[in-house]
């Protein structure tokens, strides 16, 4: 996604902890998401991708502590980007200097603190975009694009965060459900696809808080937890303490659904929800937030780029101020769109 704004993005250094050649590998194939359009290659630690006419390469970093002759090569026809490719597990470890470097996109999922990304700003980084929720006593700015966008002060906020894809799917039908209809409490349950944090055969697993992620995730469903409800209060203060859910994580590979119950201060029906969800959806949410009457299923969210998708059939209203509404979203597509459009606003400020 970011490959493909080269007026608003130069890519400058990727950071993994495995070989190069898986890497490329992984960047050209994905199971999910089909296999990327343009060519890429590997020429012994360069991976190669190539596209139009544009042309940059930037020099790799001399530093020990990144895997010599490691970079990544993107080219699609003429246009060609060379990027530095390291494998360093420590933030300590990375060495930025020279490679002109001003934002990161932390996207491990590792570190979560103010104190775990301090270690960036003492390398020079300006900004950091962290795709996970952060959790600090001084609290990071939780960003959900449509929602509370206009919040973020690049004076105060060097680290900001995308919340999560679940957070995404859930904030924009809340916003338009609380501004419209007022929401007293609600409770959510989002049927989540199977991710890294699960096995794949029964085994022990480090998460020793939830212990049915030990068991496998190709023939289960699991209840979970999820903390995208209770960190919708960061995005909607108001709503501090009366939002809670759970997750079911399932064995799918892509493309989720949120099961959303509200009680809302003002009497509505069904069909007054969905007018104001698809108005929504077609003006101030236009591209986030989605409406959809078809009988669609899961695959057919994969590669959508919007946040959440309301699934129209499915919206019930009970005597008449207790709304259900189901909301789709690729929890991998449309979550990365979300992180290059927050990343980008940090990049237009500085």
């Amino acid at each position: 996604m970011a490959w493909a704004q080269p007026d608003d993005f130069e890519i400058c250094h990727l950071n993994d902890i495995t070989a190069c050649e898986s890497v490329g590998y992984l960047i050209k194939y994905d199971s999910v998401h089909g296999t990327w359009r343009p060519s890429v290659t590997v020429e012994g630690n360069n991976v190669i991708i190539t596209e139009g006419e544009r042309s940059l390469t930037i020099p790799y970093s001399k530093c020990e502590t990144l895997t010599e002759g490691s970079n990544v090569i993107m080219r699609e026809g003429e246009r060609s980007l060379t990027v530095p490719d390291s494998k360093c597990e420590t933030l300590t470890e990375l060495d930025y200097t020279g490679l002109g470097i001003t934002m990161v996109l932390e996207c491990t999922g590792t570190f979560l603190d103010r104190k775990a990304l301090a270690p960036y700003f003492e390398k020079g980084i300006k900004k950091v975009v962290v795709s996970a929720p952060v959790k600090d006593a001084d609290p990071v700015l939780n960003i959900v694009i449509g929602c509370n966008d206009n919040l973020y002060n690049p004076e105060v906020d060097h680290i900001v965060t995308a919340a999560s894809c679940t957070t995404n799917c859930l904030a924009p039908v809340v916003k338009v459900i609380h501004e419209q209809l007022g929401i007293e409490r609600g409770c959510i349950t989002t049927i989540h696809n199977l991710t890294n944090t699960q096995t794949l055969v029964d085994a022990p697993n480090n998460k020793k808080s939830d212990l049915r992620r030990a068991r496998s995730g190709l023939v289960n469903l699991a209840p979970t937890s999820t903390g995208s409800a209770t960190a919708i209060a960061l995005i909607f203060p108001d709503l501090k303490g009366k939002l809670n859910g759970l997750a079911v994580r399932v064995p799918l590979t892509n493309a989720s659904i949120t099961d959303m119950v509200f009680n809302v201060k003002k009497e509505t029906t069904s069909e007054e929800v969905n007018e104001l969800l698809k108005t929504a959806s077609e003006t101030y949410l236009k591209g986030i937030l989605g409406y959809e009457v078809l009988p669609l299923v899961s695959t057919d969210y994969v590669n959508d780029a919007r946040s959440s998708i309301v699934d129209a059939a499915c919206t019930q209203v009970i005597d008449k101020c207790m709304v259900k509404i189901y909301a789709w979203y690729d929890n991998e597509y449309g979550y990365s769109q979300r992180l290059v459009d927050l990343a980008a606003i940090v990049a237009s400020k500085m």
